[in-house]
Order: C-alpha cells, then sequence, then structure tokens
C-alpha cells in the first residue's frame, strides 16, 4: 500500500564540494578527433563520442576537460562529431555536437567559444548530430576560414548537406547549391547504423585567398562511394565533383599540403570498427592529376584493412602518415613517407613469422592497464599500438611530436623523426586528464579498496587508489563490459560480478565471476543458467551464502554452491531488478511493472508485498541500508505516465513512503554517516526544487544539499554511491566521462596512499593431524599499522586465532583447524589503504594418498592467461623398493576454458622425452576448478624408479589453435614459487592406486 507523504521539508540549500576524477590514467573509451591549432603552439583538443572535449594542458602534459557544465537534460552535448580551433583568433573555438541521429536524440548545436572553451554559447541547429554515431572517426566536418574567420562549414547528416555561417557561428544556412549530401549507410537493417552517414570533412586551401578575404576553393569529402570528393572555387557559392577521382571506396580525411598536394585516406568502411581494404590517394591541384599513393594497394591480397588516421607534417609538406582501419590482428600498421607517398616504411615489419621487428617501443606505465590482462602470443602482442585508429596528427610546430586516438586511449610521441634515420619512436600513452569510460555501476565496501567499478567495453578495476592508475583490468572471466556487480556486506571480500562473455571463441566461457579477496583476483564461475548470454544484475547475500541472478534473457537465478549450480528463483518476473539485504543473509529484494517482491529463503522463491503506488516503467535503483534489515530505498519512475521521485521503506517493502520533497529521481546511494548521527548519509541523483543535480541527506531524507553545482554536471549520469568510510565522499558514474568523486570543500585530495601487503597471499592448510601447521604471514607495512584480521564479519582474536611479532603474523593451526573445507578468506585491515586478503585453501589429506610416491611441482609461468600451461614434477620414490615407471601416473587438474583438441609436449626427462606420455581426460562430472586433467605416464622405456631416488619431468600442454587457458583457477596450478616443492594437488598413482596427494 501507498503511505502518507512526508511533510514537505526546507528546500534543498548546496554544500561546497571539490570533484576530481577516480583516475584510470588512460580515458577508456574511443578519441576520434584530435585537433592542433595552426598559430597557437601547445594548443591541442581531443574530441569524444561521448565524452565531450578536452583542451591540452601543456604545463603538466595532461587534458582538461571542456564539457563538465552538460546537464541532465542537454546530455547530447557530450557527443563531439566535429570540433575547429580558429587559426586566426585562436581563443575561438566551435564545436558540433550531438550524440545520435536516430529516434532516441534530439536536434543538435554548434557550440561556440571565445575563450577556448571555458564557457559557450549554442546555436540549435534544425537537424540531429552524431558524435557516436558511425564515421565519427572521419573529419573535420567542421571548419574555419583561415582567411577570413568569421566564416565557417559545417558538412552534415542524414541528408542535411552542407551549411554555413559568416558571422563566427551565431548562424547557419544551407549551401543549397551543394550537390551530394551523401549515400553511404552502414546497416540499413539496424536502427542504430540506417542513417546517412553525410558529408566527411572539408579543407579550405590556404593559398587562394588573403587575410581579410575569403578563401575561393574549398574541398569536402563525402561518404559516398562514386562521387565523394567535391570543389569549389568561389568561396562554396558552386561546387563540381573533382574530375578523375576513385570510386569504390569512402574518403575518411583530406589533407593538403602546404605545396598543394590533397591526400586522402579511403576505406570500404566508414569505420570506426569496420575496414576491410582500402587506398590512399594523392591529388595535385595544380595538374589535376590523382595518383594512387597507397602503402598496400587494394589490388593487395595483402591488403586487409581500410586507411583510417592521416596526417601531413606542416613543416615537411612531403612528410606523409598514415593509419590502418582497422587491421585487428596482428596489431595496428602506421606507415610513413618523406615522399610525398611514392616509398614507405611501417612502424613495424615482418621478420621470420611469428617475429616482428619494430621500430618502436611502448610505454603504458601512465595506464598499465592497456594490456586488458592479455598475454602476447607472436605475432600478436600486448599491448597493441591500438584499433580504430581514425585520426593521426603531427604537430604542426613540432614535427617530433605525434598523437593519435585509438578506441582505449590516446598514444603519442616526442621523438618521431627518430624514424627516419633508424632510431626508435617512443610511443607512450598521452591521455592523462581524459576519462571517458561508461560506468555501469559501482560499490565501495566497507574493507578493502575504495571502490570496485563495473564499466563498458574495459570491464572493470579495482580501485586501491583513487589518484593513480589501476594497474590491471578485471580480466579474469574475460568480457568487455561488466553489467552488475555486488559484495557480500558482511563478508566483504567476496564479490559476484555479470557480464556477456564470448561463447563463439570459447564454448565454456562463463558470464559469472566471482572474487573471494575484494577484487584484486576473479575466477569464472563452474556453472550459470542453462541459455543465458549473461549480462543484467546481481545481489550477493549478506553474507555470501546465496547469489541472485537476475539476467537479461532467461530470467531470474539463485545459486547457493557459489556458482556451482543454479536454480530459477521462484515468483518473480524475468527481467527484475533486485537486491540483496545488507542484514539477513537469507533476504532479497526484487521490484518489476510497478511490483514489489521479497524472498526469505536466500532467493529461492519470492512473494509481491503489498506495497503500491511505485512507478510501472522508467529508471529503477533499489538499495536496502546497510546494517538495518528490512530499510529500503528506491528511486526511478519517469515524468509520462509517473510518478517519479525516491520512496522509502522500513518494513522489508511492504509499504512504501514517498518522499515529497524529491521531484525526480535515478539513482540512491549510501555513504558513511554524519558525525553525531547515526543513520547513514543519503546521496541521490534527482531533481530537488526544481534543480537536477546530485543531493546529500544526513537525516534520512528529511532535508537534502546539492553537492554538485552547475560546473560539474557530467550530463546524464548512471550510478552513485557514498563512501563507508569517509563522510561526505559520493561516487557518481557518468556515461562517458569515467567516474568522479565528490568531497566537501577542505577536504585535501586523497594522498598516494602507502600500500601494505602481505605475503604469501595464498597458502593451503591439512587438517590431518600430524600435517597441521601454522601459517606464518610477513607484512610490509608501509608506514601503517594492522588494525585487524577478519574472516567475513568475524574478526579474529588476537593471542588466540593468531599472534604478531614485528612484522609477521602468525596464524595458528588451533585456529586454522576450526575452518571448513574450502577457502577461506582472511582479510588483513590496515590503518590506511586497501584490505589484502589472504585465501587459504583448507584440505584434509586424512584420506590422501600416502604411499611410496611424492610429487614436487611448480608452474613454468604463473600468467593469469597464456597460450600454454607448463608444470615441472619432481616424482620421487618415498618407498623401499624400485618402481616401474610403466606402473606410474601423476595428474594435473585444469579447466580447460574453451573444449579444443589439445596438444602434449615433454620439454625434458632424465628418462627420456620420448618415453614421458601424456593423455587428456574430460571429468564426467566437472569441478569449480576443474573440467580436465592431464595424466602423464611412462612407456616401458623409462625403466625403473629406485627407492629413494627422482626424476625431473618438464611438461608443457596447449590447444591445437593456441587460444589461451585461464590457469589462475584451476586446481592444480600453483600461483607462487619458482622451484619444486611438496604439492599434493598433483595426485601421484602406481597401478591406479592413490599413493600421493589430492584429487579435486
Amino acid at each position: 500500500m501507498l503511505t502518507a507523504v512526508v511533510p514537505e521539508a526546507q528546500a534543498a540549500s548546496g554544500a561546497a564540494y571539490t570533484w576530481r576524477n577516480v583516475v584510470t590514467g588512460g580515458g577508456g573509451g574511443f578519441v576520434p578527433g584530435i585537433v592542433f591549432n595552426q598559430k597557437e603552439k601547445d594548443l591541442i583538443y581531443a574530441r569524444t563520442d561521448i565524452g565531450g572535449a578536452y583542451r591540452w594542458n601543456a604545463a603538466t602534459s595532461s587534458w582538461i576537460p571542456l564539457s563538465d557544465t552538460t546537464g541532465w537534460v542537454d546530455w547530447n552535448k557530450n557527443g563531439v562529431d566535429a570540433l575547429a580551433t580558429d587559426p586566426v583568433e585562436p581563443n575561438r573555438l566551435y564545436m558540433a555536437t550531438g550524440t545520435y541521429t536516430n529516434d532516441w536524440d534530439t536536434n543538435g548545436q554548434i557550440m561556440r567559444s571565445t575563450d577556448k572553451g571555458d564557457t559557450w554559447q549554442v546555436t540549435p541547429l534544425p537537424f540531429k548530430v552524431g558524435g557516436n554515431m558511425p564515421g565519427r572517426s572521419m573529419g573535420e566536418r567542421l571548419v574555419i576560414d583561415p582567411n577570413k574567420n568569421n566564416i565557417l562549414f559545417f558538412g552534415a547528416r542524414s541528408g542535411n548537406g552542407l551549411w554555413k555561417s559568416t558571422d563566427y557561428g551565431a548562424t547557419w544556412s544551407k549551401v543549397t547549391s551543394f550537390p551530394n549530401p551523401g549515400t553511404y549507410v552502414q546497416d540499413p537493417t539496424n536502427s542504430y547504423g540506417n542513417d546517412i552517414v553525410g558529408l566527411a570533412w572539408i579543407t579550405f586551401d590556404p593559398r587562394t585567398g588573403t587575410a581579410g578575404s575569403a578563401t575561393q576553393t574549398l574541398y569536402v569529402g563525402v561518404a559516398d562511394k562514386e562521387n565523394n570528393v567535391f570543389r569549389s572555387t568561389d568561396g562554396g557559392a558552386t561546387w563540381t565533383a573533382v574530375p578523375g577521382q576513385p570510386v569504390g571506396y569512402l574518403p575518411h580525411h583530406g589533407e593538403l599540403s602546404s605545396n598543394g598536394n590533397l591526400y586522402i585516406s579511403y576505406s570500404d568502411g566508414v569505420g570506426p570498427y569496420d575496414g576491410a581494404k582500402g587506398d590512399v590517394w594523392k591529388f595535385n591541384t595544380a595538374t589535376g592529376v590523382w595518383t594512387n599513393i597507397s602503402p598496400v594497394p587494394s589490388s593487395s591480397s595483402d591488403n586487409y584493412y581500410g586507411y583510417g588516421g592521416l596526417a601531413v607534417d606542416a613543416q615537411n609538406p612531403n612528410t606523409v602518415m598514415v593509419a590502418t582501419l582497422n587491421s585487428w590482428w596482428p596489431d595496428a600498421i602506421i606507415f610513413r613517407s618523406l615522399d610525398g607517398g611514392a616509398t614507405w616504411s611501417r612502424i613495424w615489419d615482418w621478420d621470420g613469422y611469428p617475429s616482428r621487428k619494430l621500430r618502436y617501443t611502448q610505454d603504458i606505465s601512465g595506464a598499465p592497464w592497456l594490456t586488458m590482462g592479455i598475454e602476447p602470443i607472436p605475432p600478436t602482442p600486448s599491448p597493441k599500438l591500438g584499433w580504430m585508429i581514425g585520426d593521426l596528427e603531427i604537430d604542426p610546430f613540432n614535427s617530433n611530436r605525434m598523437m593519435y586516438g585509438t578506441g582505449a586511449t590516446v598514444y603519442g610521441t616526442n621523438n618521431l623523426t627518430d624514424w627516419d634515420v633508424g632510431g626508435t619512436v617512443k610511443i607512450s600513452v598521452m591521455a592523462k586528464g581524459i576519462e571517458e569510460t561508461a560506468v555501469m555501476e559501482l560499490i565501495s565496501p566497507p574493507a578493502g579498496a575504495p571502490l570496485i567499478s563495473a564499466l563498458g567495453d574495459i570491464s572493470g578495476f579495482r580501485h586501491d587508489d583513487l589518484t593513480t592508475p589501476p594497474s590491471k583490468t578485471m580480466s579474469v572471466p574475460a568480457w568487455s563490459t561488466t553489467y552488475g556487480i555486488d559484495y557480500a556486506e558482511l563478508n566483504p571480500g567476496f564479490m559476484v560480478r555479470v557480464g556477456m562473455a564470448d561463447y563463439a571463441s570459447d564454448t565454456n566461457a562463463r558470464s559469472v565471476g566471482l572474487s573471494h579477496d575484494g577484487g584484486a583476483n576473479w575466477y569464472k564461475a563452474s556453472a550459470e543458467p542453462t541459455g543465458t548470454k549473461g549480462g543484467g544484475m546481481v545481489a550477493v547475500g549478506a553474507d555470501g551464502t546465496s547469489i541472485v541472478w537476475s539476467t537479461s534473457d532467461v530470467g531470474v537465478y539463485y545459486s547457493k554452491s557459489g556458482g556451482n549450480g543454479w536454480t530459477a528463483s521462484a515468483g518473480i518476473p524475468a527481467g527484475a531488478k533486485i537486491a540483496s539485504d545488507r542484514v539477513n543473509p537469507n533476504k532479497f529484494y526484487a521490484y518489476s511493472a510497478g511490483k514489489f517482491y521479497v524472498s526469505t529463503n536466500g532467493g529461492a522463491t519470492f512473494t509481491q508485498t503489498a506495497a503500491a503506488g511505485l512507478p510501472s516503467s522508467g529508471a529503477a535503483s533499489l538499495k536496502s541500508v546497510p546494517g538495518r534489515e528490512g530499510d529500503v530505498w528506491f528511486a526511478g519512475g519517469n515524468e509520462n505516465p509517473g510518478p517519479y521521485g525516491l520512496w522509502h521503506s522500513t518494513d522489508s517493502g511492504t509499504n512504501f513512503t514517498k518522499l515529497a520533497n524529491v521531484q525526480e529521481a535515478d539513482g540512491i546511494g549510501f555513504g558513511k554517516a554524519a558525525p553525531g548521527q547515526s543513520y547513514m548519509a543519503l546521496y541521490v541523483i534527482a531533481k530537488i526544487d526544481g534543480v537536477r543535480g546530485f543531493f546529500r541527506s544526513d537525516d534520512a531524507g528529511a532535508s537534502w544539499v546539492r553537492v554538485n553545482d552547475n560546473q560539474h554536471q557530467y550530463a546524464r549520469v548512471t550510478t552513485i554511491t557514498g563512501d563507508p568510510r569517509v563522510y561526505g565522499r559520493v561516487y557518481v558514474g557518468t556515461n562517458g566521462r569515467g567516474i568522479v568523486y565528490g568531497e566537501p570543500v577542505g577536504s585535501e585530495p586523497p594522498p598516494p596512499v602507502n600500500q601494505s601487503t602481505i605475503s604469501p597471499t595464498s597458502a593451503s592448510f591439512d587438517k590431518k593431524t600430524d600435517k597441521q601447521a601454522d601459517i606464518a604471514v610477513t607484512m610490509t607495512l608501509n608506514g601503517n599499522t594492522l588494525s585487524s584480521i577478519k574472516n567475513g564479519a568475524a574478526t579474529l582474536v588476537a593471542g588466540t586465532d593468531y599472534t604478531v611479532s614485528g612484522s609477521t603474523v602468525t596464524l595458528l593451526k588451533r585456529y586454522l583447524a576450526s575452518q571448513p573445507l574450502g577457502t577461506t578468506s582472511l582479510t588483513f585491515n590496515f590503518s590506511a589503504g586497501s584490505s589484502p586478503v589472504l585465501a587459504i585453501t583448507v584440505t584434509d589429506s586424512t584420506s590422501a594418498g600416502t604411499g611410496s610416491l611424492k610429487v614436487q611441482m611448480y608452474n613454468g609461468s604463473t600468467a593469469a592467461s597464456l597460450n600454454g600451461i607448463s608444470p615441472r614434477f619432481k616424482l620421487f620414490n618415498t618407498g623401499t623398493s624400485p618402481v616401474a615407471l610403466s606402473t606410474v601416473k601423476i595428474r594435473y587438474y585444469y579447466t580447460v576454458d574453451g573444449e579444443k583438441a589439445q596438444n602434449f609436449f615433454c620439454d625434458w626427462s632424465q628418462v627420456g622425452s620420448s618415453n614421458v606420455t601424456g593423455t587428456f581426460v574430460k571429468l564426467a562430472t566437472p569441478k569449480p576448478d576443474a573440467d580436465y586433467y592431464l595424466e602423464i605416464g611412462f612407456t616401458s622405456g623409462a625403466g625403473t624408479l629406485g627407492a629413494g631416488q627422482s626424476i625431473d619431468v618438464q611438461v608443457r600442454f596447449a590447444k591445437s589453435d593456441w587460444s589461451n587457458y585461464t590457469q589462475t583457477g584451476d586446481y592444480s596450478f600453483a600461483p607462487t614459487g619458482a622451484t619444486y616443492s611438496d604439492w599434493r594437488k598433483a595426485p601421484g598413482y602406481i597401478s591406479g592406486s592413490l599413493q600421493w596427494g589430492l584429487e579435486p
């Protein structure tokens, strides 16, 4: 039922806040355009497809965001389809903005600035602009007359043709004489790609005008495979197709050199993802001669890509560079010519497959996660030079500086001309300050890292330090977008995230991942709901014993086995929004189409409550308050049909109260309570007193303060949460401006954290009486102190469960012996920084093999993902009699991570590699950490192993297509050590009888 409405509270005041980005260092999104000013040195701009524009700060070698004033309603200003910086008055800057040209966006606008983008004026356009549409790295579509800078031209999409302004962009009129608005449509069957791409670029010939007089000759490239280059010689009054122009491909960029050559890069698609054929052409504007100067012409079988990014050195007009669009394998290629395209050199060459000879080094220290968790497999490197290189620029003032945008970051160099003398070009990340990720979800647990992010395209991060780029993405299990993430409130080291795995490349992939160490390391669940493609959202029970997954496609499922098995939840509609109670491990909540549901048995069954008055459609953010069972908040709805706002329940959703002082709300989160308050601070994405923004309440919603201002709006943000450990700190996820966080003015920015570490981070404990042993853990404190050790919500007792001596913690065997079989995760909490986790595998070898064999082992490579697994064994005869090796077997258990034929290799053994055999066996019943084992055996030619003797057996195995294994969660994998040690997870047998170790 809908209960009484809360009385109108006081108007929302403002609280002074400082806003910063959570640093990734690399951007994390596509940068389709980089524009250098031709008059002022170091005046450089970057435009993004959904994250606005940036200006280069030469003093800090970083980028300054220019679009943060974009608000909730005018969100499409963050899609920048074209940008122009004035070559006469450098303070003037223009952008054509609008994100989509299909039906989910409104018309675009020309934005103009006279202070380099610090402030803006806006001229609405009578059509849409597509900053995030196909062909967005073509350009530039918006240009300024280099001789008479009150004149601008803009090439539109959707068949809207060419437009002109003569008053510095304040007003615009259509150039009706322009003959071809474009015909190319990327995909007529798709609502996203079925629009006309339109005009691609405009280039002035500045030699055909004088200062103060309009330039007479212009060239326009059009997305059309037949008539695609047009010229005007009367300032844009009349136009003709340039005679002799190439046909069959689409012009991406047109760059005019100072000696009169127009260079054009062509591809068979508009990008940024496609491109399988293309050419590069040079048009001599004096003679009218066209020359195909392609580094690899489309007629060649070696051409499997188009050409995109194109640059001409302003100081050396015969120096031309072009990038592939797209050479996905093995990597992008950048070409360079010093003679106007007559000859070319490549940034890398083949050097006997799979080896490559590189003319570059690549430094990703500014964003070390750019490897994406992928190990290099020659010839494919990691990290890559890039992909989607739709724009590449040479600094007009400095021939040594080049920048280019990719699908994930901006790369560049400051020693480009070393290429020409046989030197090595130093490529590095040049994206500091650009934060372009699309944020799906954020969690800030009460222990461990302050923030974990679920992101589009790059999966997400564990952010141990808000001011330092993360070292790695959440790449195991692998998928591009993490759609949902949650943690166990009472056991915050346990986390679950869901994505959409690539089942085409890995039939055993999983779209659900689990972590027992606060997101530092992840492994895939051993099972998932039948038929799902993943996605959706996930909720984790308060103690982690239950997981509920609302998939994107097959309904709602629950697991009470750590993801080992899933059962359909009853009584809940498919696609429901879900959340867990943060106190009661068995209680979960759900919302769908205006109805509210509750489960009291770990998600097995849901029952609709009596709650009424909730919105039936629109936004929906459902969360429950830590420490208060049954305390639930719901933000959501829409203007039409309504309602829209913020609701609160204190009885597990039986009744909800709508807050009258919140007009609209789209997200809710909680943070540490204000001093003197017992109720957590509330944070909302909302409209209060007619103002859109981010708001905080310290009194359970009775009153609100706005914590952002009009300079920090970040368009249409996606999610919000407070920090449970820092009062006033709030994290906001944006759709293209990364993660921002605010703190009350006067709060110092978080200093670089001195992280404490522990070693080891994984260990094993055998409950067999004569095998029990204390576990010593060495702490590297880095100025911090140990606060506590926790096992879930339980705090270990010093002196009883563990002892501390200096920097060593000793976990006592009497405590460890009381733990259940499986993984016990102990969280080490320090006075500052993150909370590392020790994962202890608890076994009981009472029933293990104790015969006359012993196996020692280590892994030749401990990389998380690799194309071959290489266990190294030492086999001992611990008995008193010789053993015929032909009767001996050793097993190595693992997950295949994609059903393929597999190959076995023995690299070395004292008994001869030819006498060592390997057989792959698929388990009839897969285990969480193994679905196959490699059984190593010996031929009769191996002879016998005498009593007290040992042999080495160094083997490796790989899939026939050399695709990757993910070995970190495998049963037999030894994550630490590079020397032999006893390893009971590699069982040994004589004549089929277990002599050593434990099977999984």
